[in-house]
């Protein structure tokens, strides 16, 4: 017997990159109507749509900017159209350096806009949108985290303040917006080259965990995928790092690297 029910729609935020690929790739795998937002890079977007689409998968593209309260009113709308959500993934983020001494108001304000208020916001509006007496988990917002807020170090000051609030969001999300909406994190550790970042600086960070090797961005798209599918999960962040967040260190591994870096290679020489 055919199954003729439709597909369960995910938005997922960042889409066209990075990990925002790999989830797309790995929700559209699965039988997933994926809906791919994406801010600027709308060649990145079209690209992957054409690719899943020759897969045989269904995926459109939404552009927003989420540091903009109206621009993600207007991109759950458009959401909406395509039927009620089952997940929203809040993959999208900013990271930028700064101190705690030194940062910069706006930029900070930029990074909390985008890493937790567009979050917040997003699985609010999702919420709304789903009659009060839908099932009980019927869909689910699942927020992207870092390993960083289990530790802690003063580096990327904003950025990790941002993300520390969105992981204590996680549970009171889940609790407020409980039974029609489940809420869950993910904490991934270091996948991909990322900010200023040289490729020798991420082959040695990369191996900074209990495993030994960087994380598969592809473990952290199965994972959200997962809790999207398990109904009974709400209000659980799930570390996905190699068991980085139990190796602390004073600073972002990215800086410890660079000066260990430092001590071991040779001079340079003068001629």
């Amino acid at each position: 017997m055919t199954d003729t029910s439709p597909a369960p729609t995910v938005l997922i935020t960042g889409g066209a990159h990075r990990l925002g690929a790999e989830l797309c790739e790995v929700f559209a795998g699965a039988g997933w109507h994926v809906l791919c937002h994406y801010q600027r890079s709308l060649d990145a977007a079209q690209a992957l749509q054409q690719r899943l689409q020759a897969a045989g998968h269904r995926i459109d593209l939404l552009q927003a900017d989420l540091g903009d309260a109206a621009q993600r009113r207007t991109l759950m709308e458009q959401a909406a159209t395509f039927g009620p959500l089952q997940a929203l993934i809040n993959n999208a983020s900013l990271f930028e350096p700064d101190c705690a001494m030194e940062f910069d108001e706006a930029q900070a304000g930029r990074q909390l806009g985008v890493n937790l208020m567009a979050p917040m916001d997003l699985t609010r509006l999702m919420a709304q949108q789903h009659a009060s007496d839908a099932g009980p988990g019927s869909c689910v917002a699942i927020h992207i985290l870092d390993q960083k807020v289990y530790n802690l170090n003063p580096d990327y000051f904003s950025y990790t303040v941002s993300k520390l609030a969105l992981e204590r969001a996680v549970e009171l999300q889940a609790q407020a917006l409980a039974p029609r909406v489940r809420v869950c994190g993910v904490a991934p550790g270091l996948m991909l080259v990322s900010g200023p970042q040289t490729d020798a600086n991420f082959a040695a960070a990369s191996h900074a965990n209990l495993l030994r090797r960087p994380v598969d961005p592809r473990d952290v798209a199965r994972t959200c995928l997962f809790l999207a599918s398990n109904a009974s999960i709400t209000g659980s962040t799930v570390c996905v790092d190699n068991g980085q967040h139990l190796v602390p260190l004073p600073r972002d591994i990215m800086f410890v690297v660079d000066e260990l870096l430092r001590q071991h290679l040779p001079p340079k020489t003068t001629t």
